[in-house]
């Protein structure tokens, strides 16, 4: 019985001190210690630049994840704003389909679990059958997970308007193949705070569920560098 409280109260410590320890490496003596996230998406080189060892370098401007609107599992407005200063993970997904959308959503649970004292970090899953997967559908779909907080989003919209925002927004595949055939990207997709795209892992791939878990827990330690330095 010890044991496993003692067990506990070191799973507690970690997940705490992970963050902070990450924060650290990336600040301790003034510098960048720990390998930052890769941008993806398209780059483009602007015409202002910044110093650096006494050159000029020229600055990089980073794709952004578009404006969208879509509606929630209660039937709210949910847009990009509503994301605004957050760092969050989008899926794609339907309700109804096999088991790879079950061990996706299982995986981001474990993620919603981990994150649910977090107020910094969200989560987002697109339905790509709109047409069936209605608000209460999806409400429906999300208690079934008894998800440890409200930063789980599940969200819906009109057909177009999804399958352009995987493609030209989130930058995977959506699209519908027949009347009960959807093809769709496994990938979860990490966004940080300015809307860039930082990663895709497959959902259903425990090694790259864990590579995110770690992968967010790098953003949040960038988040807190760019507090610390506009204090100083």
């Amino acid at each position: 019985m010890k044991a496993a409280i003692w067990k506990k109260i070191t799973v507690l410590v970690l997940i705490l001190a992970v963050p902070g320890f990450l924060y650290y490496l990336l600040t301790a003596k003034g510098k960048n210690r720990y390998k930052p996230l890769a941008f993806f998406g398209p780059k483009v080189v602007a015409k202002t630049s910044h110093r650096f060892h006494g050159q000029d370098i020229p600055d990089t401007i980073y794709y952004k994840v578009p404006a969208f609107k879509l509606t929630d599992q209660n039937g709210k407005p949910f847009s990009e704003a509503d994301l605004k200063g957050k760092i969050f993970v989008a899926s794609f997904f339907y309700t109804h389909c096999p088991t790879v959308c079950t061990t996706i959503n299982k995986n981001l649970s474990y993620l919603v679990g981990t994150y649910w004292k977090n107020k910094m970090v969200y989560f987002t899953s697109i339905t790509v059958d709109p047409d069936r997967d209605t608000p209460d559908v999806l409400k429906s779909y999300l208690e079934s997970y008894k998800p440890e907080s409200n930063r789980w989003l599940f969200l819906t919209g009109d057909t177009t308007s999804i399958y352009g925002l995987a493609r030209k927004g989130f930058l995977v595949d959506a699209l519908q193949a027949g009347k009960d055939d959807f093809i769709y990207s496994d990938k979860l997709i990490l966004i940080d705070q300015d809307k860039h795209i930082r990663g895709y892992y497959s959902g259903a791939n425990t090694t790259d569920v864990n590579r995110l878990n770690d992968e967010i827990k790098v953003l949040i330690a960038e988040e807190l560098r760019k507090v610390d330095k506009a204090l100083y």
